[in-house]
C-alpha cells in the first residue's frame, strides 16, 4: 500500500534509514524538488510504531513543500523523523549515522531541527555531511531558528490583524497562546513588548510561571485556553487543537500560531470560514525558521534574514486577496497559492543542480 499512499501524496522518495549499532531508526521523506533541494527539519520522537512515523513524516514533508513555496524560497520540502525519546536516547552515534543517511542523498535532501532536536544535535550531523542547515554561528551557520519563526508568526498576526480588523496594532487585542517552548516563549516576549494582554498556557508549569513573572502573561489551564475571551487563539505546540470539540468553545476572531497543522481537519477551516473567524494558514505564518536556515545555502547574513521575515506580512495578506477573491477559504488560498507557484516554476525546468547550495561561509570541523 505504501506506493499507493505515495502516489496520493505526491512523493518523490522515501528513505528508511537503519543502523543496529547506533540505535538508529529513521525515515527521510522527499516530496517535491521542482523548485530545489528538498529542505525540512528532522524531528525526534518516541512514536508508538513505525507506521505512526511514517505517517507523521509523509504529512509534514508534504507540508514542507506548500511552506517553502509559499515563502518564495527556490527549495523543495522534505522532512525526516527519528523514532525514539529525546530524553533519553540521544547519542553522537545516533546523529552521525543519521548524518551519513542525509550525505547518501547527494544534497537531494537537507536537514535542519525541529521537534526534538537542537543545534548541539546538528553539530554531530555536520561532522558527516555539508546538506544541514541550523549549525551553530561559530561555524558560520544560524543557530537556533526559533527567534525567526517567533517574528515571522508575529507579521503574519499584523497581517491578519489589519485583514479582520483594520490596524496592525498588537497591544490592542488580547492573545491566547497555546504553547511556551522555544518559539511560543519567544513570541510572547515579543506580544509584551508591544503591550498587548497575553493568556498562556503549557503542559510544563515552569515555563509558565516564566511567561507569568518575566512577561505579565495570565496563566490558564491546558483545557481553559479554548474558553478564554481573547481576540486572537495562538496555537504554538502540537496541531489539531482546532477540532470539533474546541472550535465552539473559541471566542476568537483570529487564529494566527507557531504550530504545525493547526486545523484537525479540512472541514474545520471550511467551518471557520463559516463562523468568520480568520485563519491565518500555519504553514504561511511559520515559515520565518525555514526562511532563515535556507540562508545559509547562499551565505548566512543575519540582516538578510530579518528582511526577509517581514515579507511573511506580504504573502499571509496575498493568501487573505486570494481567498476573497475567489471566495474560498484562506487554507485552499494558501495551497492554491503554493501550487500555482510551484506549476510555474517547474513550467522552466530548471534542473537540481542549478539550485544546488553552495553554503558559502562555513566552517567544517569541531566546534
Amino acid at each position: 500500500m505504501i506506493f499507493e499512499t505515495l502516489d496520493t501524496f505526491g512523493h518523490e522518495q522515501v528513505v528508511f534509514c537503519h543502523n543496529k549499532d547506533a540505535g538508529l531508526k529513521a525515515i527521510i521523506a522527499i516530496h517535491n524538488t521542482v523548485l530545489g533541494p528538498a529542505l525540512g527539519g528532522t524531528r525526534m520522537w518516541p512514536y508508538k510504531s513505525e507506521q505512526e512515523a511514517l505517517n507523521d513524516v509523509l504529512r509534514l514533508s508534504r507540508g514542507m513543500t506548500y511552506k517553502n513555496a509559499v515563502a518564495g524560497l527556490d527549495i523543495g520540502g522534505g522532512k525526516a523523523v527519528i523514532i525514539g525519546n529525546p530524553a533519553t536516547d540521544k547519542s553522537e552515534a545516533l546523529f552521525r549515522a543519521f548524518g551519513k543517511a542525509v550525505q547518501s542523498l547527494g544534497g537531494r535532501y537537507i536537514t535542519a531541527e525541529d521537534v526534538g532536536i537542537d543545534v548541539n544535535d546538528m553539530e554531530h550531523v555536520y561532522k558527516e555531511t555539508e546538506f544541514v542547515t541550523g549549525v551553530h554561528q561559530v561555524h558560520g551557520g544560524s543557530g537556533d531558528p526559533s527567534p525567526f519563526t517567533a517574528y515571522g508568526t508575529l507579521q503574519g498576526l499584523m497581517a491578519a490583524l489589519n485583514a479582520k480588523f483594520g490596524d496592525e496594532e498588537v497591544g490592542k487585542y488580547s492573545h491566547a497562546v497555546q504553547g511556551l517552548g522555544h518559539v511560543g516563549m519567544e513570541y510572547v516576549k515579543l506580544l509584551k513588548e508591544r503591550g498587548a494582554k497575553i493568556f498562556v498556557t503549557d503542559i510544563n508549569q515552569a515555563l509558565v510561571d516564566k511567561a507569568v513573572n518575566e512577561y505579565g502573561a495570565e496563566a490558564v489551564g491546558l483545557d481553559e485556553i479554548y474558553d478564554v475571551d481573547a481576540d486572537v487563539y495562538s496555537p504554538c505546540a502540537l496541531g489539531g487543537t482546532v477540532n470539533e470539540e474546541t472550535l465552539p468553545r473559541l471566542k476568537a476572531k483570529v487564529i494566527c500560531g507557531s504550530a504545525n497543522n493547526q486545523l484537525a481537519t479540512n472541514a474545520i477551516g471550511d467551518e471557520l470560514e463559516k463562523r468568520g473567524i480568520l485563519y491565518a494558514p500555519d504553514y504561511a505564518v511559520n515559515a520565518g525558521g525555514v526562511m532563515n536556515v535556507a540562508l545559509e545555502m547562499t551565505g548566512y547574513n543575519r540582516e538578510r534574514a530579518m528582511r526577509q521575515m517581514r515579507s511573511i506580512y506580504h504573502n499571509v495578506a496575498r493568501i487573505f486577496e486570494i481567498a476573497q477573491r475567489d471566495g474560498i477559504p484562506t487554507y485552499k488560498a494558501a495551497d492554491r497559492m503554493a501550487e500555482e507557484r510551484i506549476e510555474v516554476m517547474g513550467k522552466l525546468k530548471l534542473p537540481l543542480g542549478r539550485s544546488a547550495p553552495r553554503f558559502e561561509g562555513r566552517i567544517r570541523g569541531g566546534a
